[in-house]
């Protein structure tokens, strides 16, 4: 009986060793490659992409991979439908339409000109009597930041009417900085006295003088003060807009700001204590 058995595990072991050589076999075949093909004295395994090897490996070698190819994504409308997302002409004619001429005239941007500063254009959720109504308008919030009262302005478009269908002001309200602002908090900082150790730890980094916002990578976070606990020229932040930067040297290190608060509204730098 045991003669029978490792007779029988005999066969099991010996078939697992050719499967598993008949798998190595395979892999040499089909793997688009093989550890050292650019040694020398390899044959046609080593030969760059077009070269020929022996007619015996022609015959046997893989056809060559095709390059990739990226599609080119496919053309969008001038309008969406449903709950799709907002197209480009979709989003840029509910904004020519949310800042009507008494709005442009009245309200101030992050660098001190006349309009509002645009935060973001988001599809609107539908009414909820028209959850189930296929038909249901399309609609659009475009949000603005007004900076000469610090407001936050929300219009809400009827795409398919092109109104104005309701405003909506906010105070103290802080939704996270757009780029614009970013960029301007940065110009600010680098122009401040309390910007010279951000200048100095850019020239160790590069060797070059930091002059523009263009020559770092901008992150940010909104700031608010905690009453009592920032000296006073930070007191109003959260009323005002006031953002803490995160800068990093372009393709390099990060820079350590995070004790700066730029006020965008009073267009001021403060060091947190």
């Amino acid at each position: 009986m045991r003669k029978i058995v490792h007779r029988h595990l005999g066969k099991v072991v010996a078939g697992a060793a050719i499967a598993v050589a008949g798998t190595a076999v395979m892999v040499g075949i089909t793997l688009p490659g093989s550890a050292g093909a650019d040694e020398p004295g390899r044959g046609s395994a080593g030969a760059a992409p077009g070269q020929a090897g022996s007619g015996q490996e022609q015959g046997q070698g893989q056809s060559a991979v095709r390059p990739g190819v990226v599609e080119r994504a496919p053309a969008q409308g001038d309008k969406g439908t449903g709950r799709d997302p907002l197209t480009d002409d979709e989003t840029a004619r509910v904004e020519r339409i949310a800042v009507n001429r008494q709005l442009f005239g009245s309200s101030e941007n992050v660098e001190g000109g006349r309009g509002p500063q645009r935060i973001g254009v988001d599809l609107a959720e539908p009414e909820e009597n028209e959850l189930d109504d296929p038909g249901a308008p399309r609609r659009a919030d475009v949000t603005f930041y007004d900076y000469r009262n610090d407001t936050l302005v929300t219009r809400t478009v009827n795409l398919d009417t092109g109104k104005v269908e309701r405003t909506d002001t906010q105070h103290g309200v802080q939704p996270p900085l757009g780029r614009d602002e970013m960029t301007e908090a940065a110009e600010l900082l680098i122009a401040d006295p309390l910007g010279a150790g951000l200048r100095a730890d850019y020239k160790d980094a590069t060797g070059k003088e930091l002059t523009s916002p263009d020559q770092l990578t901008l992150n940010s976070m909104v700031y608010r003060a905690a009453p009592g606990a920032q000296p006073g020229l930070l007191a109003k932040c959260g009323e005002h807009r006031c953002v803490r930067l995160f800068p990093k040297v372009r393709n390099g290190s990060w820079i350590d700001s995070r004790d700066l608060v730029i006020d965008l509204s009073a267009r001021k730098v403060g060091k947190l204590g």
